[in-house]
């Protein structure tokens, strides 16, 4: 905060000393006054007097004083045009570049650490476009040049090009004026100088830039498109490729605006949420936490024996909620909205042709104006020798191989400690086998912070799986009927014996086999997209886990949106994806929920903020359900409630979390929430009783005082 003090007084100090001693300059006779004076002087030491007008000009632009019109007029008519404009455009710009690094200095850092995320996208703005908007701005003259210099201080462009685009921005307005003073003689009043019609000529001269980018773009958007040939006619508006979450949303949107749009799925509709990941994943976890819950019964007073766990029967009705759910994004369903479902293999031939091979082997081609890939993911399957003769399941292939099973596994061992690996450590746990969780990093839910990770490790261990992190996978292998994976750490080795082994390290965007490399669409991880959701051709977007960052069902949807809306009225208007506000959630029991920052983000970032905690264990509703554990973490801006980001670890803690997206989304403060009425008893009052943690340590001191003053003397008192 000293810095934006000290600007500030420097500023007050500089009007006050020019309103003082500053020459008094409000009208052209003025100057030719002060031009009078000045003429001798020059005559008889025209380098020095052009050195010290050189200096002058470079401290009235610094220290932006009014003066600078005047002297580009008294420029002109002392040294003429060519020179005068010499001494201009170079004073000019150094001097703006003087006003532009002190405002960087005393007033960047404070303002970013205010405003935080909220300049987020100016700052990628500047960082892809700076230059097109200074040099826009220093064209239009009605725009102060003293106000660009310091506003663009605050902005993360480079010192070296807001100088060299200053200086040539500014030529024309400093030609004018030059030329100007010339023939100052001639001139009545400043409204000579500009007329309406050279101002609407600086206009088009600024945006011509943009105009020129435009053309650019199309160029090079032609030369991406010159070993095709497009078709004259499409067969579609849309090809959707892939019916998962990211598909089924892009062809939802095509056919509720009308377009002709085809969905294609080379396996099963729904995709891996639906079939593999989200839906299975929490049918296991409830069966799971029930058993537990049974286990614990005594302690709400109700006597059972030991929990039972029939596993065919809890994989029974892991497939009967996967049917249930499945009409929802069945063939029939999307038919019945006006979507053509192809099922085969789809594969690009060109930038708007789609070859379908059907599973009876016939292959159809299809033509469309845009195509949105929505590949999705795969588990990925590390390269650890002997992997593959102990044999391996995945989060995709453990459904079908349980569902054959007449008990829970034994002895678990599952590789990764992520999200995945947690959830399925904790419900198999819980399902009778004994666990171990294999995690290289040094905590499980690495992204998270270290309370949070430490919580999750607690609630693991407690469930009776053995966590191991910092552990490195070295090998697998089988010794007289064991199975077997070796482990290391502090360069200690150990070999973990194991019935079932589940890889979960991670998944991969389903990359191969869809024409890409034909088409030359880079992908590295992930298919490459710009903001837009644009690959290397404009006519084609990318969705989902396979486009990333994002793996997430609800991601997937959202993208899916952005993708589908560009690639039917991109024409008209283009939409950039936004994941300022991403919720996230991991279903242990108790579950994690995060949107925003966390503390480990934060620092990292070097944003400056506030946490705020409520603890979960002084909730009367949780205290009431024997699930008093967990806590609300907001982090906040310093010494405001705009809400920088959300951690809630506790029962329920992904449906709680919705009331902090919202108020993110739409930027709202921790004193909203606490203005708004929540029942009671819920969950939902942590919120509340968060955003009243944070009021309270907000309260001003002397406010406070002056009430117990004010009520004392209220009572009679002294």
């Amino acid at each position: 905060m000293k810095r934006p003090l000290i600007f500030l007084g420097a500023a007050l100090a500089i009007l006050i000393l020019y309103r003082l001693y500053g020459p008094e300059i409000g009208s052209l006779a003025d100057v030719r006054t002060e031009l009078a004076r000045i003429e001798a002087a020059r005559a008889a030491a025209p380098v020095t007097v052009a050195a010290i007008f050189f200096a002058a000009y470079v401290a009235v632009t610094a220290l932006s004083l009014p003066l600078a019109v005047w002297m580009t007029l008294a420029a002109g008519a002392l040294f003429g045009f060519w020179g005068g404009l010499l001494l201009v455009s170079f004073a000019s710009a150094i001097g703006a570049t003087l006003a532009f690094l002190a405002a960087r200095y005393f007033l960047r850092d404070w303002v970013q650490a205010r405003l935080g995320d909220r300049l987020k996208a100016v700052n990628e703005g500047f960082a892809r476009d700076g230059s097109f908007y200074l040099f826009t701005l220093r064209l239009i003259p009605a725009i102060p040049f003293f106000a660009i210099n310091l506003l663009m201080g605050l902005t993360t462009i480079r010192p070296l090009t807001f100088y060299w685009v200053s200086q040539v921005g500014m030529l024309a307005g400093t030609a004018v004026y030059v030329n100007a003073g010339t023939r100052l003689a001639a001139i009545d009043s400043l409204s000579g100088i500009l007329s309406p019609a050279l101002i609407l000529s600086f206009v088009l001269l600024g945006v011509f830039p943009w105009i020129a980018r435009a053309f650019i773009a199309t160029l090079q958007r032609r030369k991406v498109y010159a070993r095709w040939k497009r078709p004259r006619r499409f067969d579609r508006n849309l090809i959707v490729i892939g019916a998962g979450a990211a598909g089924l949303v892009s062809a939802y949107i095509a056919a509720a605006v009308k377009a002709k749009v085809t969905l294609i799925e080379g396996h099963r509709m729904g995709g891996d949420c639906l079939n593999y990941g989200c839906v299975p994943s929490k049918a296991l976890i409830r069966s799971a936490k029930l058993a537990r819950q049974i286990g614990k019964a005594e302690a709400f007073g109700i006597a059972v024996g030991p929990a039972g766990v029939n596993f065919p029967a809890v994989f029974a009705r892991i497939d009967a909620v996967i049917r249930s759910i499945e009409p929802h994004d069945s063939i029939e369903r999307y038919e019945g909205l006006g979507v053509e479902v192809r099922e085969g293999h789809a594969r690009l031939v060109d930038p708007w042709t789609v070859a379908i091979a059907a599973k009876d082997g016939s292959e159809t081609r299809l033509t469309a104006r845009a195509i949105v890939l929505a590949t999705g993911a795969a588990p990925f399957v590390p390269p650890l020798p002997g992997l593959d003769a102990v044999g391996y399941l995945t989060s995709d292939t453990l459904w079908e191989a349980f569902a054959a099973r007449a008990e829970a596994p034994k002895r678990l061992a599952i590789l990764g400690g992520g999200p995945i690996g947690s959830e399925l450590a904790q419900s198999f746990a819980r399902l009778g086998s004994r666990v171990t969780i294999i995690e290289m990093a040094p905590r499980l839910l690495i992204r998270e912070d270290e309370e949070v990770s430490a919580f999750a490790r607690a609630r693991l261990e407690e469930d009776g799986v053995e966590v191991l992190t910092g552990h490195k996978a070295l090998s697998c292998g089988l010794t007289d009927s064991e199975k077997w994976i070796e482990v290391e750490t502090d360069g200690t080795r150990r070999r973990i014996v194991f019935d079932d082994l589940i890889v979960a390290v991670g998944r991969a965007a389903r990359l191969k086999g869809y024409g890409l490399e034909d088409l030359g669409i880079p992908a590295g991880r992930v298919i490459e997209t710009n903001d837009y959701l644009e690959t290397l051709y404009p006519n084609i977007y990318a969705a989902g886990d396979a486009a990333g960052p994002y793996q997430f069902t609800h991601a997937a949807a959202h993208q899916a949106w952005f993708a589908t809306v560009n690639a039917l009225f991109g024409f008209a208007r283009r939409f950039r994806a936004d994941y300022r506000v991403m919720p996230a959630t991991t279903f242990l029991d108790p579950e994690i929920a995060r949107v925003g920052l966390n503390e480990a983000e934060a620092k990292a970032q070097g944003i400056a903020y506030e946490v705020t905690r409520y603890g979960i264990d002084d909730l009367d509703r949780a205290i009431a359900d024997g699930s008093a554990h967990g806590f609300v973490k907001v982090l906040t801006a310093p010494g405001k409630d705009r809400i920088l980001g959300a951690t809630i670890v506790g029962e329920h803690a992904g449906d709680l979390l919705a009331e902090f997206v919202l108020a993110m989304k739409h930027g709202l403060g921790l004193g909203k929430i606490l203005g708004t009425i929540h029942s009671y008893p819920t969950f939902a009052e942590a919120n509340k009783y968060a955003a009243g943690e944070w009021r309270k340590a907000h309260v001003n001191a002397r406010a406070l005082r002056f009430l117990e003053s004010l009520h004392r003397w209220r009572r009679g008192g002294a």
